[in-house]
């Protein structure tokens, strides 16, 4: 809105050129997005704990975990969202239909968290809504993101999967592209809410990785660093590098609110709406299988999850004391503080290694 609008009166106004620079207005997205959540942060966190919005904890986890969590706000992703969308809209090319299609990821799938936190609060109850509804909600969104793609996209670069530190190693999916690109949103969404358990444990991971793909969406929409580093370069993505520093503003400002004590938890309104904006900007970009590297944080508490319940099934053990693994570390003894800050350690160091990527092909 604001972009289109001051890059019309560049004729008048010369100095109205630097708004044209990506880079600036990426800028701008981060600086505008973490202002937003911090004037409506504090005021929304008191107006959810007055209206008693608080989900309830896991009866499963550690003793001390569900007293120190009980009566914190949820539903912070509300914040989140706002802070990301309405950035958004300010300082991309809002013609550009990359943008619109990471809006509509992010709106949906935050709605979907948004009735499942909903029904966890009015119920009292940690399930929320029901896991095949809530899957189902997911296939929706997906096959219709996917299809989006599919037809406003350049279909010779959509099909292909890139390998990172092979140059020339490319795999042409055809229609095995959707139900990859389906594995994909769910499982980032998925991974991201699993990981969101400790005050401010998913929050840093994120913003890591929108800071990694806010580098990776300028580089492969740019042919002259896209030809350096030969990748792969798909016209029109750098405006994605808007919507990514938006959610590193966005998650920034809401790390003042849930850094440990944490004063509000994101819910699955945040966790499924970054999990799934962050697949579709990797499935966009062409780099998957790097949001698997940069996210493997992720990636190592939702195996966590599934080799538990896999052991639990077949051997009636269990290979961790409680999964996400997380959780695990805290039946050990480990302070959440130590966890947290541990768990951001080996984000930053996957962060660095999948923007390595870049450069070893």
């Amino acid at each position: 809105m604001l972009f289109s609008f001051l890059t019309s009166l560049i004729d008048q106004y010369s100095f109205l050129n630097v708004f044209k620079y990506l880079t600036f207005r990426t800028g701008l997205s981060v600086v505008t997005s973490l202002v937003t959540v911090f004037i409506i942060g504090g005021p929304l966190i008191k107006l959810f704990s007055e209206k008693m919005i608080t989900g309830p904890i896991r009866q499963d986890g550690p003793i001390d975990h569900i007293i120190k969590k009980s009566g914190t706000p949820t539903m912070g992703g509300v914040i989140i969202i706002i802070g990301i969308i309405s950035s958004t809209l300010l300082w991309a090319d809002l013609t550009n239909i990359y943008v619109w299609t990471l809006i509509f990821v992010c709106l949906s799938l935050g709605l979907l968290g948004f009735i499942d936190d909903m029904l966890k609060i009015k119920f009292q109850n940690s399930s929320g809504l029901k896991s095949r509804y809530k899957f189902l909600g997911q296939i929706i969104i997906g096959v219709t993101t996917l299809l989006i793609l599919i037809k406003y996209s350049n279909h010779e670069y959509l099909y292909n999967l890139y390998f990172p530190f092979f140059k020339n190693l490319i795999w042409q999916m055809g229609l095995f592209f959707i139900p990859f690109g389906l594995f994909v949103i769910i499982g980032a969404s998925n991974a991201v809410n699993l990981t969101d358990g400790l005050d401010g444990l998913a929050t840093v991971p994120v913003m890591l990785v929108a800071l990694s793909f806010t580098l990776i969406s300028y580089v492969v929409g740019n042919t002259i660093f896209s030809e350096y580093l030969q990748i792969q370069y798909i016209p029109d993505v750098g405006e994605l590098s808007i919507f990514c520093g938006s959610v590193v503003g966005a998650c920034l400002g809401f790390l003042w609110y849930n850094a440990p004590p944490a004063k509000i938890f994101m819910g699955d309104t945040g966790s499924l709406s970054l999990g799934g904006s962050l697949a579709a900007i990797a499935i966009i970009v062409k780099h998957e299988i790097v949001l698997a590297i940069v996210g493997g944080l992720f990636v190592l508490e939702t195996v966590s999850v599934i080799i538990q319940v896999a052991s639990f099934k077949l051997t009636g053990k269990r290979i961790f004391k409680m999964a996400p693994i997380h959780h695990h570390f805290e039946k050990k003894g480990w302070a959440e503080s130590t966890i947290v800050i541990r768990f951001w350690i080996i984000a930053i160091i996957l962060a660095l290694v999948g923007l390595a990527t870049l450069k070893l092909r």
